[in-house]
Order: structure tokens, then sequence, then C-alpha cells
């Protein structure tokens, strides 16, 4: 399940929600992993644009390989302005075995990082400023690709 929302993640809705969608399907782990805006650099938040149908397509693969290991995966992420201290970014894996849980979240939210498709901006003095040094390009993307 892909969720995208406008602004902050309401986090104890979403996780008690989900957590409500699996008790009854037998996992006995449930790893949740909340992404937190830090007060860093004088921002007064962060600002998010998603392409949508590759992180879709993303999002697809990695429900595929959870799949395989007998888990779900989980995500919310924010779109727009997301102030200090609030949620961008919401991921959970639900799997029978903790080992698999723990091991699956780690490599999901280090991928998400390196290649999903959502682009940070700073907010500073009512602007957006591209965060380019604290963004990582995806791979395959470029004109030389």
């Amino acid at each position: 399940m892909l969720e995208l929302h406008d602004g902050a993640l309401n986090v104890p809705e979403i996780l008690e929600r989900w957590y409500k969608e699996e008790s009854a399907s037998n996992y006995g782990a449930y790893i949740p992993f909340v992404g937190t805006v830090r007060d860093e650099n004088g921002i007064a938040g962060l600002s998010f644009d998603v392409y949508e149908p590759i992180l879709e397509s993303w999002y697809k693969a990695w429900e595929e390989k959870a799949a395989t290991q007998g888990a779900i995966i989980k995500m919310a992420h924010s779109k727009g302005d997301v102030l200090l201290h609030q949620s961008s970014y919401i991921a959970a894996v639900f799997s029978p075995k903790r080992r698999v849980a723990l091991e699956f979240i780690d490599a999901f939210v280090e991928d998400f990082k390196a290649s999903a498709p959502i682009w940070k901006y700073d907010l500073l003095d009512g602007k957006r400023v591209y965060a380019k040094d604290r963004s990582t390009a995806i791979n395959g993307s470029g004109l030389l690709a």
C-alpha cells in the first residue's frame, strides 16, 4: 500500500490504521520507520515534489520482493510542505518473523533514499530552495543514462 498525502503525515492515525488492517493477518512482526523533518540550516521545513508513475513502479517492485518473503510493506509520503518536527515519510513491514522485517525495512529505507523519484526543497524565508547538497541522483537518470 502506497499512500501520498498533501502536507505533513498524521503519524498516529496512519500507524494505528495500518496496525488494525493487519492485526488479524498472523504476522509476528510489525516494524515501522518514521522520518521527521529536523531543524537544521535555518530551514522552516521541507517541501516535496513526487513523480508518481515512477514511484508507483519502484514501490510495486518492493511489494513483490516482500511477498517472496511472506511479508508486506506499506509506505506513506508527503507532497508539498512539511514543517519542522513533522513527519514526511512512514514505512512499515509486516512479516511472520522479526528478522525478515528488520532486514527488509533497512533495505527498503536505504533504497528509498537512493532511488525514489521525490525531490526535496528547503523552506527558507518563504521560498522553496532545491536541497541539492542533500539529494541523490536517481540510478539510471540523466541524459546519458
